[in-house]
């Protein structure tokens, strides 16, 4: 087994390799940028003297005569250390030494999986200290960048060594419970993925296995370990530390990220004090990012260009005087810019969630989050998010509220929150709410979505709930309703429904239940 899987990864990363180089020569990155950078495959010792492979790209002109500005980038979860290779030439020719590395645990580098734990963070060191003393790097100038796994392992290093002084995180995430278990429910698709991933292009760590294992089995009496192993690992548990140190932070990810959602990129950035911004997309994780690895124009690459020559280089380009917050709507093509989060749904419209409703568990009902990676590409590519139609949801397993027609376009931004009481027939259950765009004909295009886990409550006795869905930006066209649905079954979570439970959602006059949707001031 052992062998297979290393001939899997020798394999795959040589397939990877060649796909990112040839992008590069075949004219996907500028012939001349590829040209003029001088590209080198380093061995760097990482924490413990665990090997680090990396390649330094410098400036054509580098000399010795003078010092340039250091990015140090981190690979993605399973991608090789060519993943940065077109962007890095770029930022070369623009006047920075660049080194990107494999993080530990991942194809030719050393070392076991340790999902940016304490090691990582050590290796980000490391490898800042190896740049300093064999490149012509500035030492007073120092980013870091990466997208997904190489962009929490920015924030978290930039929380630990002060030398940092600006960071882009492209699709990466702040609080790694709130991604992977919002509302106390495991993200099944997600986690998988990142599992199976690991397995094939690298070695996980013992503790990781362990981790894995637990989460899928849902095994209740490890919950507060787990979640202690994923603050250990969340940038916002250092986000004191992080503003103390001052360094300057981008941070962009996309609006139907399945991996990190953009709920908790949001509340982090509200937390931060120093130089900041944020934007959010179409797309799902590292889509939006994508077609800049292999040097095509890209709006995210271009930005983190432009943070980082402001805030290493010293540029005047007018990025720190822009609205701090830029937003593209999921149904337009215009940017939006804000000045913090809380601007971004100024207003917020109320929809009642009024009577008692009843529904069995077990069955999907057909309302769905769609699958993982397909689905929301499908909506950044051509706006078809998954859709249901809503007259046909049946209601033994789905509970149906809707709106009003709305006389006029409805621009959702921002964060829809649900408030209802529900009395459960059993002591653990789990549901997924969902809010639809329906048009006149009753089909119901996914506005956005998230699930709720509860254990330890008493059968027939009502508690409260409040949820939060993923954050988004959507236009409501003129003519067409909002629609709140809530099942109990949805191919992206595990559910914790006992067989044959029942859920009745109910809005006492003391205490009434709701959707509320944030909205764009007009």
């Amino acid at each position: 087994m052992g062998q297979h899987r290393h001939a899997l990864r020798t394999s795959a990363v040589g397939a990877v390799s060649a796909a990112l180089i040839a992008g590069t020569a075949l004219g996907l990155a500028p012939t001349a940028q590829a040209a003029s950078a001088d590209v080198r495959f380093v061995d760097i010792a990482g924490d413990g003297g665990t090997v680090l492979k990396a390649n330094v790209v410098t400036p054509a002109s580098a000399d010795g005569s003078r010092r340039y500005p250091l990015l140090v980038m981190p690979t993605s979860w399973g991608l090789p250390q060519v993943e940065y290779l077109a962007q890095a030439q770029k930022l070369a020719d623009s006047g920075y030494v660049v080194l990107t590395y494999n993080v530990r645990g991942f194809w030719q580098s050393g070392g076991e999986i340790e999902v940016a734990g304490p090691p990582d963070v050590a290796d980000a060191s490391k490898v800042i200290d190896w740049a300093l003393a064999n490149t012509p790097a500035d030492a007073r100038k120092v980013g870091m960048a990466g997208v997904s796994y190489g962009a929490g392992i920015s924030l978290l290093a930039a929380a630990h060594d002060k030398r940092i002084k600006a960071v882009s995180a492209m699709s990466g995430w702040a609080d790694l419970i709130d991604s992977i278990y919002s509302g106390r429910t495991q993200h099944s698709q997600a986690t998988a993925l990142l599992g199976g991933v690991g397995y094939l292009t690298g070695r996980p760590s013992a503790e990781l296995q362990q981790t894995l294992k637990d989460f899928f089995a849902s095994n209740l009496s490890k919950e507060q370990e787990m979640i202690a192993w994923g603050k250990k690992r969340s940038p916002e548990t250092y986000v004191d530390q992080l503003n103390k140190n001052g360094a300057a932070v981008f941070m962009a990810n996309g609006w139907g990220d399945t991996i990190f959602q953009p709920n908790q990129y949001a509340r982090f950035y509200e937390e931060l004090t120093g130089p900041k911004r944020l934007e959010f997309r179409p797309g799902d994780h590292a889509t939006a990012e994508l077609t800049g690895l292999f040097g095509l124009p890209n709006d995210v690459w271009t930005d983190t260009g432009r943070w980082f020559d402001h805030y290493l280089r010293g540029v005047d380009n007018g990025i720190d005087r822009e609205q701090p917050v830029q937003l593209k709507p999921r149904t337009t093509g215009a940017y939006e810019g804000y000045p913090d989060w809380k601007s971004v749904g100024a207003t917020r419209k109320k929809i009642a969630l009024a009577g008692t409703t009843t529904i069995h568990t077990n069955v999907d009902s057909g309302a769905d989050g769609g699958i993982i990676f397909l689905s929301s590409i499908l909506d950044q590519v051509a706006q078809v998010p998954p859709m249901a139609s809503i007259p046909l949801l049946p209601r033994r397993w789905a509970a149906v509220w809707q709106s009003e027609r709305y006389a006029s376009v409805q621009q959702v931004r921002g964060t829809t929150t649900l408030h209802t009481t529900l009395t459960p027939t059993k002591e653990s259950g789990t549901l997924i709410a969902y809010l639809y765009d329906v048009g006149p004909l009753g089909l119901g295009k996914l506005v956005s979505n998230a699930p709720y886990t509860f254990h330890g409550q008493t059968p027939g006795k009502p508690f409260g709930v409040d949820l939060e869905l993923y954050s988004t930006a959507y236009d409501v066209p003129a003519g067409h309703q909002l629609a709140l649905v809530v099942d109990t079954v949805d191919p992206l979570y595990i559910e914790h429904n006992p067989s044959g439970a029942q859920l009745t959602f109910s809005s006492p006059a003391n205490d009434p239940s709701y959707v509320s949707v944030p909205l764009r001031e007009q």
